[in-house]
């Protein structure tokens, strides 16, 4: 007898909460980098200081703060880049020992789904891991390209202003970039830990996506800081 299709084994509600998290995580990504927004998140308003950052690098000799700012930003990249292989390690160990992560989720389901449903909820969590992950480092990189540019951009004195200024117009893309990509790999991780709601059942998926969603929004859009960036 052949065994069941792990797929048949999830019910609609499954597959309706996991396209629900689906949407909210590509609509969310959608709505905060959008830059001609008429309310703008607060990613998309601090690629304007990320610019005029630029445009006073470019006009000081001392350069030293600015690589301090840089080496900071590279160094979070590279800490969250850590952080999600030791969660990628976690979750394969986990896989190779289902059992363990089956007990657990029947202890909060009830359910009596066989192994493979966990290991498959677990697997689009840890799919989202590792796009983080991907971010993360493609970040780490860029940040690494942007040190380069601002290297290259001249002093006062040895070329001329608007030369200094393409430079530096530059380096603030590459920046900006960057920090496009590390705000997707966090996004990422949010979306990652709302999915492990998923071993509650569809509706536990389903308030996670909600939950997951809303602090997004007001952390983008109706935050303290946001309100301070715009003061």
């Amino acid at each position: 007898m052949k065994d069941a299709d792990p797929l048949s084994l999830f019910t609609l509600a499954d597959y309706l909460a996991l396209a629900f998290l689906v949407t909210a995580y590509l609509g969310t990504s959608f709505v905060i980098d959008r830059e001609n927004a008429t309310r703008k998140s607060v990613a998309t308003q601090m690629a304007f200081y990320r610019r005029r950052w630029m445009e006073v690098f470019a006009g000081r000799d001392a350069r030293i703060f600015d690589a301090a700012i840089l080496s900071s930003l590279r160094q979070g990249t590279s800490f969250f880049a850590s952080a999600c292989m030791i969660a990628i390690g976690g979750g394969a160990a986990t896989l190779a020992n289902p059992e363990r992560l089956a007990g657990v989720a029947r202890e909060l389901s009830l359910d009596q789904a066989p192994a493979t449903v966990w290991e498959l909820k677990l697997i689009v969590a840890l799919a989202l891991v590792s796009n983080a992950f991907l971010k993360f480092v493609w970040s780490h990189r860029l940040f690494g390209y942007c040190a380069i540019l601002m290297a290259s951009v001249p002093e006062i004195g040895d070329a001329a202003e608007d030369v200094r200024r393409a430079e530096a117009a530059r380096a603030a893309q590459i920046n900006i970039s960057a920090a496009r990509s590390f705000n997707r790999g966090l996004r990422s991780v949010y979306f990652a830990l709302a999915s492990l709601a998923w071993l509650a059942g569809p509706l536990g998926l389903a308030i996670g996506t909600v939950v997951t969603t809303g602090v997004l929004w007001r952390r983008e859009f109706a935050s303290n800081s946001r309100a301070a960036i715009l003061r």
